[in-house]
């Protein structure tokens, strides 16, 4: 008897703590919607690409497509946070699915009337980006009422599976799909699999933000009440400033087609391996994370995870053998998700329920800014010096960055999840 209650423990010390998905059919559904949905959009989002570049044989025209969801994402992120503080969150939540699941349909009409212009691409890709912007905050505001607040670091790696599966799975089927049956196929898929997420909204129960002494009764929520809550609580924006520090500073992404060539003499098909190493590593962090729910220092986690990141990239930057140098990305993807975890799990226990929203909303637009510009300013970098330098000299940066930060707020090492101060 006591072998077989042990095993599944010692399981759990190693492996995802399944918790969440036992305790909560509600949190159950949403994360296996989620789960789903996040394949079909990766694998629209390559179909869009590849589309975009059949028609216009640009890669300007393909580079056009982040830009149109950038914007989208940063100004839906902010006022869907305010939003998601002031309404009913499943509803919001339903009803931002329901406006993402109408867009996967236009693009399978579009593809079906056989539409040869790159503007109503672009204008689909820019409100999904919006539906996407408005769900989310809502989305994340409810886990921390689905889930006991020692749940939530395992909710997180759950989660975090679920964006790199998603990552890595959806672009490949996409390829395989848009290779064997055309762009509809992609779309089509797409459409299919966030049925899956509409019906977890739909079963969720209503979910009204709580009103605390941060909001009262009568009051609309407002993205500069945000803004002011979080310039007043130094553990909620170093959990921003942390990141900030990781992905401006040490992001080589931009340069992975350049060093492909350069350092390891490869091609599209290298590029591709490094664009694949740091997934992996992030999901690899997602499956064996059962330790992550003992941690109780998640300020300390950080900062040791976000400095683990930049001594990655730093040394990824100083290896001329492919191997190493996806090993070395591998552990910079299996570091950002430790991060990941912990910064989420504060802004959802840390943060009062009627600012959840608000604060997940930042939590996108630095999400979506960061990456966009590290990559500007390892670019840079490369053109001034050289690839070497940008890729080391931002990991080292960010070390350095990371330290004085540390040093300079040092209560946010002491933050302990049984106590959660903002």
């Amino acid at each position: 008897m006591t072998e077989t209650t042990e095993e599944p423990a010692a399981r759990r010390r190693v492996f995802a703590d399944l918790t969440p998905l036992r305790s909560s059919p509600d949190y159950r559904r949403l994360w296996f919607g989620n789960t789903v949905s996040w394949i079909g959009q990766g694998m629209t989002s390559l179909a869009v690409s590849l589309q975009v570049y059949d028609i216009t044989g640009s890669a300007f025209s393909v580079g056009l497509i982040g830009f149109c969801s950038f914007l989208p994402l940063v100004v839906f992120g902010l006022y869907g946070g305010a939003v998601a503080d002031t309404l009913d969150r499943r509803k919001l939540g339903l009803a931002s699915a329901s406006g993402s699941f109408l867009l996967s349909i236009a693009l399978v009409v579009l593809s079906l009337a056989g539409v040869r212009q790159v503007g109503p691409l672009y204008a689909v890709v820019a409100l999904q980006a919006a539906c996407f912007a408005v769900n989310s905050p809502a989305r994340s505001s409810m886990i921390a009422r689905l889930l006991p607040a020692e749940q939530l670091p395992a909710a997180n790696a759950l989660s975090s599976m679920t964006s790199t599966t998603g990552s890595l799975a959806g672009p490949m089927l996409g390829g395989l799909a848009v290779g064997w049956w055309g762009y509809r196929a992609a779309y089509t898929v797409d459409a299919v699999t966030f049925t899956a997420a509409l019906y977890a909204m739909w079963r969720l129960p209503a979910m009204l933000p709580e009103r605390g002494e941060e909001s009262g009764s009568g009051k609309r929520a407002s993205v500069a009440d945000g803004l002011r809550f979080l310039a007043h609580r130094s553990n909620l924006r170093m959990t921003f400033i942390t990141d900030l520090c990781a992905m401006v500073l040490a992001q080589p992404r931009a340069l992975f087609p350049v060093v492909a060539v350069l350092w390891y003499g490869g091609d599209a098909k290298t590029t591709g391996l490094l664009v694949a190493a740091p997934a992996l590593g992030a999901l690899l962090a997602g499956v064996f994370s059962g330790w992550l729910g003992r941690v109780r220092r998640h300020g300390l986690a950080v900062l040791i995870a976000v400095a683990c990141w930049g001594t990655a990239i730093a040394v990824f930057g100083l290896t001329r053998q492919l191997w190493p140098g996806l090993l070395f990305l591998a552990l910079a993807g299996y570091a950002d998700t430790v991060s990941m975890v912990f910064r989420n799990t504060m802004l959802q226990a840390a943060v009062p329920d009627e600012m959840r929203g608000r604060l997940q909303g930042v939590f996108i637009v630095v999400v979506a800014g960061g990456p966009r510009l590290g990559e500007f300013l390892s670019g840079s970098a490369a053109d001034l010096f050289s690839p070497g330098v940008a890729v080391t000299g931002g990991g080292i940066a960010c070390v350095v960055a990371v330290t004085l930060l540390a040093l300079r707020w040092r209560g946010f090492a002491r933050y302990d999840a049984r106590d959660p101060q903002p």
